[in-house]
């Protein structure tokens, strides 16, 4: 069932009268208020973020500093619980659709950059930011009525910072539909043991000019924690593209090692490249991080990210391609099934490209080989065909995926 946004109304004090407040609309066209004024008021009020609806683990933070700075630019707000857990806030203002996409993005680089960091270089940049000398988280969260112990305090901080242990908020004044499939993103970022919530802030002017903000939780992750498997000594996990998804390989010699870490890094310059340059038309298309793998991939929106186009880069081939893939019994598969009454269009707009439903599973599909994915030439035409072929397949397919989610939810 979708959400239903419900016009508060006031009521009087002898009950006599019920008063509607008025929507404002979004941004300084509307409300007036800028994502500065946003990020002082989230400063001032930290209340005002329902955190306990979210992860209570998180209740009650203090706010720290507005415009924390990291090498990946600088945290909208920033905030801190008494025992340790930090809080990470980007503010936007929903005029700007790229804007909904790139901001996921931000608030994830700001994440993996604070866990390079620990207690004292967080209380170095806040002094800075501040403008106080000594421990400014520490005394702010005592100034704020809590009685910490400073040693505990620090080496809760320095735990939860190397491990990711973060809220993440990004709130918004309007926050469209399909903003909250953005947690599907959020599975590329599994070695942060983080919870992502989307808050709405709308404002409503009352009959008496005062403004009425009203927060609400759209969406929220489960914490998204490592994977930690226990093999035979002497034997690890080989990577999925090269060995075989969960095969057990004998643990390599140096020389073996730093190959692969050279074929790792050589698709990660490969997905860099590819998606630095990628234009796609659809403003709600999630783009993924550059993978150390042999694919990335552009969830659709299905729950539990159960549909999605993977893009695929197969060096012992000199060949690259896209496929729809989803989970098996999944709402993501039946909802790929319900588009073959769509295959002939389908194969219109995906030119070339394979359109099968005849199987167990629908194909769709396309593949181009070139002669040498290492040749700087061969290469540069691999990614430029990858990027078109991407565009196209969102466009045909996320429409279509997200139209049959609709119709199996109401069956």
């Amino acid at each position: 069932m979708g959400r239903q946004h419900v016009t508060p109304l006031l009521i009087s004090v002898d009950e006599r009268t019920v008063s509607p407040v008025i929507p404002l609309g979004l941004g300084v066209g509307g409300h007036g208020l800028t994502e500065a004024a946003i990020q002082e008021f989230v400063h001032r009020f930290p209340a005002c973020l329902p955190i306990a609806e979210i992860d209570p683990m998180f209740t009650g933070p203090v706010a720290i500093c507005r415009e924390l700075v990291t090498p990946a630019g600088a945290i909208d707000n920033f905030l801190v619980t008494p025992s340790g857990l930090p809080v990470l806030v980007e503010c936007k203002l929903w005029r700007n659709p790229e804007g909904r996409r790139e901001v996921v993005g931000q608030i994830l680089d700001y994440s993996k950059e604070l866990t390079k960091w620990s207690a004292s270089d967080l209380q170095r940049e806040a002094s800075r930011r501040v403008g106080r000398k000594g421990n400014v988280l520490l005394d702010l969260v005592r100034e704020a009525g809590h009685d910490v112990d400073e040693v505990m305090f620090n080496d809760a901080l320095t735990f939860n910072l190397r491990r990711g242990r973060f809220l993440l908020l990004i709130v918004g004044d309007g926050i469209r539909e399909g903003v909250e499939a953005i947690a599907d993103y959020l599975q590329a970022h599994a070695g942060l043991h983080f919870t992502l919530g989307l808050v709405e802030m709308p404002i409503y002017l009352t009959p008496a000019g005062e403004k009425l903000v009203v927060p609400r939780v759209l969406a929220k992750t489960h914490t998204i924690a490592r994977t930690v498997i226990a093999v035979p000594e002497g034997m690890i996990v080989a990577d999925e593209d090269e060995e075989g998804e969960g095969s057990f390989i004998p643990m390599d010699t140096p020389e073996k090692n730093e190959a692969r870490e050279r074929r790792r890094q050589i698709r990660h310059r490969f997905w860099t490249e590819y998606l630095r340059n990628l234009k796609l038309d659809d403003p709600e298309q999630m783009l993924p991080a550059p993978s150390l793998g042999g694919h990335v991939v552009f969830k659709l929106g299905a729950p539990g990210g159960s549909s999605w186009i993977t893009v695929y880069r197969d060096a012992r081939y000199d060949a690259v391609g896209l496929a729809l893939s989803s989970n098996l019994n999944s709402p993501g598969e039946r909802a790929s099934k319900l588009l073959a009454e769509d295959a002939r269009q389908i194969s219109e707009e995906l030119s070339g490209a394979t359109v099968d439903f005849s199987g167990d599973r629908p194909d769709i599909s396309q593949r181009l080989v070139v002669r040498d994915l290492e040749d700087p030439v061969e290469k540069e035409r691999a990614l430029a065909w990858l990027r078109e072929r991407t565009n196209a397949f969102v466009n045909s397919l996320r429409p279509r995926i997200r139209s049959a989610l609709q119709e199996l939810a109401t069956e």
